[in-house]
């Protein structure tokens, strides 16, 4: 049933990190209804339906929101939810009819949840961005990349999935559990900028220790150390080691059979560039797979490095089953877990309007309206599928 059973929430369909909070939202069991717009639109990485995995666990209704009647639909849906939740630039939902003030007056119990990138407010609020962009403003992209090279821009994992999508959901949760005691909802302002920069509060917290160095690749947990790296191995593929408490190094050193470090040198920087070169050496004389016979699971902390293919197979998540098959597809499975109320896929992702009509009536909506609406070209229900 999931945790989250018995909640319902409306997404106003948007792209990377308000879908990642609607998938989290509904696997764990929130009776989410996603409204998407009539046609297609230029936005996000065009792909079929079927592989927009965000998309999963919830129905999917074509509304046509420039319509009156779409917007009193929606705000009908306010009336029985729990939550909303939208993902536009500031303005727009005001302008569309649907903002806090239109919602919130139909449920005064309603939880608005709002995702952008720079928040509702401030110099950037309007403007236009991307993950680089907002984790580059909150200084998390200068941290990441090599020692005398430009920054890497990582995967879209840390301003829209991270300080976006995880935040928006954390948010909105802790203001249903204020609404279940005070009887009044509030607005959530889940900005991508600021998640990012809660995300690097340890980093601000040791630079003003004096513990972290500004120049990439040269700190304990971004590749400077040569206890805490990736490393290539004989067939040119790689382990990470993250060797980072003194009794992990101490192993470290045990398991490769090396005598020439000596564990207290762990921490002088003066010696990593040594340090790195003998562990370079060693590694390259076994392949990546023998490596992780080998020490996979010991204190050394020594990981293979996998690839998308290759992590669903791996005996660890095989066992706990973090990667599941839906009609063909392998993705990751709901997280985290719980014990009494579990998490499930409930479906896989459909195309807007791919839904069927009891998607509306178990919301409250009456045959006869969903007919209308329908036939006055206000919503799109393609056949059931």
């Amino acid at each position: 049933m999931g945790p989250l059973h018995g909640f319902k929430m409306i997404e106003i369909a948007g792209i990377g990190p308000g879908q990642f909070c609607g998938m989290l939202l509904a696997d764990m069991g929130a009776q989410l209804i996603r409204i998407d717009r009539l046609s297609d639109a230029d936005v996000g990485i065009p792909m079929p339906a079927k592989f927009n995995l965000m998309n999963r666990s919830r129905p999917t209704i074509a509304v046509d929101l420039k319509h009156m009647e779409g917007v009193d639909l929606v705000l009908h849906l306010c009336e029985g939810a729990d939550a909303l939740f939208e993902g536009s630039r500031p303005g727009v939902m005001e302008r569309l009819g649907l903002g806090p003030k239109e919602c919130m007056g139909r449920n005064k119990r309603l939880v608005y949840g709002r995702m952008t990138g720079w928040g509702q407010d401030g110099p950037l609020a309007d403007s236009v961005g991307h993950d680089g962009n907002y984790i580059g403003l909150a200084g998390a992209l200068s941290t990441i990349g090599e020692k005398d090279r430009q920054p890497v821009i990582p995967l879209n994992l840390v301003a829209d999935f991270g300080g976006g999508g995880l935040y928006l959901a954390m948010g909105m949760l802790a203001a249903m559990l204020e609404a279940a005691k005070s009887g009044e909802g509030q607005v959530v302002d889940a900005a991508m900028v600021d998640g990012t920069a809660s995300l690097m509060t340890l980093f601000y917290g040791l630079r003003a220790g004096g513990m972290w160095c500004e120049d990439r690749g040269t700190n304990l947990l971004d590749g400077g150390a040569p206890f805490y790296r990736t490393y290539a191995t004989k067939d040119n593929k790689s382990v990470v080691v993250c060797a980072l408490e003194r009794r992990f190094f101490r192993a470290l050193l045990k398991a490769l059979s090396i005598n020439d470090i000596d564990p207290k040198d762990q921490f002088d920087t003066g010696k990593w560039p040594a340090h790195a070169a003998c562990f370079e050496a060693v590694f390259l004389t076994k392949t990546r797979d023998a490596w992780s016979k080998l020490l996979e699971g010991s204190d050394a902390c020594i990981a293979p490095v996998l690839s998308m293919t290759e992590a669903p197979d791996h005996p660890h998540n095989e066992a706990r089953k973090t990667f599941v098959q839906i009609d063909g597809i392998v993705q990751p499975g709901p997280a985290p877990r719980f014990s009494r109320t579990g998490s499930e896929i409930k479906s896989p992702p459909t195309e807007p309007g791919a839904a069927n009509s009891d998607a509306l009536t178990e919301w409250g909506v009456s045959e006869v309206e969903i007919e209308r609406l329908q036939k006055a070209g206000v919503i799109e229900i393609l056949a059931s599928r």
